[in-house]
């Protein structure tokens, strides 16, 4: 991994930073010293100590022989990874992820991309592959682990309104049109609503990014807004409010359920 300009400040990379450079002056060794014994760059062992780099497994490997460490370093490496899957979700997602649990009810704007809940397995390791690394595979078995809230007993009440881009983006990949498939089977269910905003709208509410409301039979309405890959999550009742708004607004630049329906199908036939 090439290293980045400003050093990481996680502590467990900290940590294995510290404790490299810790028994690496107590060995007596510079760092290009130290390089030369294990077969790596004097470059990489000073990104790595500057946190500026990550230690590979195989860099963690030659320090607990090295050092005898009995795998301290293997094991502050897994703890990077670890941690690093975590930070990769956005602010407040890991609450959110318990309101969702539990709604009796979701109204969910997508912009951009479809929304999790609504994604097939390929449509998500697609889209996560870029960002995910190696967390991939996990993160998309977690998002598939969210739809099983629409096989339960009662399932929410689901309003799905997606920007026609969502749907006319990659056209005609065997992904996308699986993807497009699996929403006309969603759209078609009892308990859910289907809506798409056609370019024809123009300019509307809908453009400054994606947004869930959740609601609950027994406490207020949450939120969750999505823009430029950062999200927040709304619990104040006004703020809630004001998506409410925006919501209603998008809603009116919507085609009938039926007719989103069919520019789905429309979607899937372009070549």
């Amino acid at each position: 991994m090439p290293a980045q300009s400003e050093p990481y400040d996680a502590p467990a990379i900290v940590t294995f930073a510290k404790e490299l450079e810790w028994r690496r002056t107590k060995a007596g060794h510079s760092k290009k010293e130290l390089a030369a014994k294990l077969g790596f760059a004097e470059s990489y062992v000073g990104q790595v100590e500057l946190c500026k780099n990550l230690p590979s497994e195989d860099f963690a490997a030659a320090l607990d022989t090295f050092f005898q460490a009995d795998g301290l370093f293997g094991r502050l490496r897994d703890r990077i990874a670890e941690t690093r899957n975590a930070r990769q979700l956005p602010p407040g997602f890991l609450q959110y992820l318990e309101y969702e649990e539990r709604a009796t009810y979701l109204r969910i704007f997508s912009t951009n991309l479809v929304s999790g809940l609504f994604q097939t397995e390929a449509y998500a390791h697609t889209i996560m592959k870029a960002y995910a690394g190696s967390a991939v595979n996990e993160r998309v078995a977690e998002r598939m682990e969210r739809k099983k809230i629409f096989d339960r007993e009662n399932p929410p009440r689901t309003f799905l309104i997606l920007d026609e881009g969502v749907i006319r983006r990659t056209a005609g990949s065997e992904v996308m049109r699986d993807q497009l498939e699996y929403l006309l089977e969603a759209g078609r269910r009892e308990k859910t609503q289907l809506q798409i905003v056609p370019y024809a709208a123009g300019h509307y509410a809908g453009l400054a990014g994606s947004f869930t409301i959740l609601g609950f039979e027994d406490s207020p309405e949450v939120a969750y807004t999505e823009s430029a890959g950062e999200g927040v999550l709304l619990e104040q009742r006004d703020r809630v409010a004001l998506q409410a708004v925006k919501w209603d607004l998008i809603q009116g630049h919507t085609l009938p359920a039926d007719k989103s329906l069919s520019m789905i199908k429309d979607a899937m036939e372009q070549p």
